[in-house]
Formats: structure tokens, C-alpha cells, sequence
């Protein structure tokens, strides 16, 4: 049986790097969408069917009217019947442009209400969303087809909408280049959970319930991983599996370095110090529940 090791030892194989710190800071005011009450009520206006089908349509509409097998394979961790069962019915009750408009509206009103209307309305604020805008802009996009889709959106006038769109915008070409750093290294959606839950980032079972495999998917994945020799008996990664992480990630934030190389050091460590006291304060709201996909709970919000 290989030797265990500790669920986050990965990280501390993981070397990090300014891709990774600006992730931490922008990661936790992009996932507003995904947690503020705004984003649901927004979904529900547009005549969305439960959160699941907001959620669909809200992350894909940059796409267009797209059909569920394209969202299944940008998206990847998910089964395609949770995708299936969203799309494209969601189209009929909103065409893409209704909805970005609408999730445009949600994070304006989520920052303003979070962060004060003094915050949003200040000179600060402003610069962090011009600056994150010119981050995005630096994003390269070939063969990250969500990147690519997010930053062709037209420019927010409202400080808020432009911020969130283009954190998005940077957020998803990191996944993007994620998952192709996991292609590459032959790791299925349903393999990638399991490290994921390993590495101590996220709850299994919240993972497998969410993305709607069955039990029988996730003891196979497990299976295949242990047979690579990433997983212990136990579940925990081996130092093949702590190694293999690493990798990925440290690959993921290779591929994610592009808008700050370009940015150049001031302008990103000036970014940076603007969007830590945001983070921060998602990270205090309690917005982000414990065992998510994010990843960053738990003390790894910026600040905390």
C-alpha cells in the first residue's frame, strides 16, 4: 500500500507566484455570482427554474444559446444530465443577452450592498476596475473558449459591472488553462474531484452531490487514482498523488501569468492591494459555504 500523506501537504509542494496571489484576491468577489442572494433573485426574475438552471445560464450566457454538450465539456466537472437539465431550456426563458445584462445588474447591487455605496462609488474602487479591465484585456485566449467568450463583452459603464466582468474574465482563463493542465495529465472531471477532495480543498460529498455523480462514478475515479498510484487506500494522496497535484496547479498558474507579465509589477501589486480588503469582506460575510468548489475557505481568503 503506498505511503500517506497529509491531505494539504500538497500545497506546500505548490510555489505559488503572482498568478495564484492575484487568484485569492479576485476569486472571492467573482464567486458573488454564485453566492449573493442578488444572483439567485436575478435568475428568478428571468423566469430560471431553480438554482441550478440560474447557475447554468448565468456562467454560460457569454456563450450565447449554447447546447448543453458545449457547457458539459467548458465546464467539465459536471455530469451532463445536471447540464442537461438546465439547457437548454434556460434559453427559452431568457436569450443570453437578457441574462448578461441581468447578472450585470445582480453584482452591481451584491458590491454595493456588501461593500457600501461609498466603496463602490470611490476613486479607488474605479481604479481597481480599470486596472482589472486592462488585466483582462492582457489575457490571451486561444483554446480557452470561456476566457475568450468573456472578454469579447463590451466594456461596463458602472464601476461594479465592469470590476466583476472583468475578474470573471480572468478567473476564467485560469480555469481554462486548468483544465487543460488536467487534460493534459489524463485527469477525467470525475478524477479531478476526488484530488481536489484529497488535497483537502473541498468536501467529496459536497463535490459529488453538486455535480451530480452517483457513488459508483466517484468509487471508480477513486479506483483509477489508486491504480496511478495519487491515492492512498485511505483516500489520501500518496507522495505520487501530492507530486501530480502540485503539478497541475503549478502548470495552471504558468498558463495564468500572461495578464501580469503584461500588467507589469506595479500595476498588479497596486491591484492587488485594492482587491484584498474586498476579498476580505466576502470572505467575513460568510457568503462562501464551507466544503465549496472554490477552494478557498478556511482561512485562505486573502487577509484571513
Amino acid at each position: 500500500m503506498p505511503t500517506t500523506v497529509q491531505p494539504t501537504r500538497w500545497e506546500e509542494a505548490v510555489a505559488g507566484g503572482t498568478a495564484r496571489d492575484m487568484w485569492e484576491r479576485y476569486e472571492p468577489v467573482h464567486d458573488l455570482v454564485y453566492f449573493a442572494p442578488e444572483a439567485r433573485q436575478a435568475a428568478d426574475r428571468l423566469g430560471m427554474r431553480g438554482f441550478w438552471m440560474g447557475y447554468f445560464a448565468l456562467r454560460a450566457a457569454p456563450l450565447g444559446a449554447a447546447s448543453p454538450a458545449v457547457v458539459t465539456s467548458c465546464f467539465y466537472v459536471f455530469h451532463p444530465a445536471r447540464v442537461a437539465r438546465a439547457l437548454p431550456d434556460a434559453w427559452g426563458h431568457a436569450d443570453p443577452a437578457d441574462v448578461l445584462a441581468a447578472r450585470w445588474e445582480a453584482m452591481d447591487a451584491a458590491m454595493t450592498r456588501l461593500f457600501g455605496p461609498e466603496t463602490v462609488g470611490s476613486a479607488q474602487f474605479t481604479e481597481a476596475a480599470d486596472l482589472a479591465w486592462q488585466a483582462a484585456c492582457a489575457a490571451d485566449t486561444p483554446g480557452r473558449v470561456l476566457a475568450a467568450a468573456n472578454q469579447a463583452l463590451e466594456r461596463p459603464e458602472r464601476p461594479a459591472a465592469r470590476l466583476w466582468q472583468a475578474l470573471t474574465t480572468l478567473r476564467e482563463h485560469r480555469g481554462d488553462g486548468h483544465v487543460a493542465a488536467l487534460v493534459g495529465q489524463g485527469i477525467g472531471p470525475v478524477e479531478a474531484m476526488v484530488l481536489k477532495a484529497a488535497a483537502g480543498e473541498s468536501d467529496g460529498a459536497f463535490l459529488r452531490e453538486t455535480r451530480k455523480w452517483e457513488a459508483e462514478d466517484w468509487a471508480a475515479a477513486g479506483t483509477a487514482l489508486r491504480e496511478r498510484g495519487l491515492l492512498a487506500d485511505d483516500g489520501a494522496l500518496t507522495p505520487a498523488g501530492v507530486a501530480a497535484r502540485a503539478g497541475i496547479e503549478a502548470r495552471t498558474d504558468e498558463a495564468a501569468e500572461r495578464p501580469w507579465t503584461t500588467m507589469g509589477a506595479q500595476r498588479t501589486a497596486r491591484l492587488a492591494g485594492l482587491l484584498e480588503p474586498l476579498a476580505r469582506t466576502v470572505g467575513d460575510a460568510g457568503l462562501l459555504p464551507a466544503g465549496n468548489p472554490v477552494g478557498l475557505t478556511g482561512g485562505r481568503v486573502a487577509g484571513r
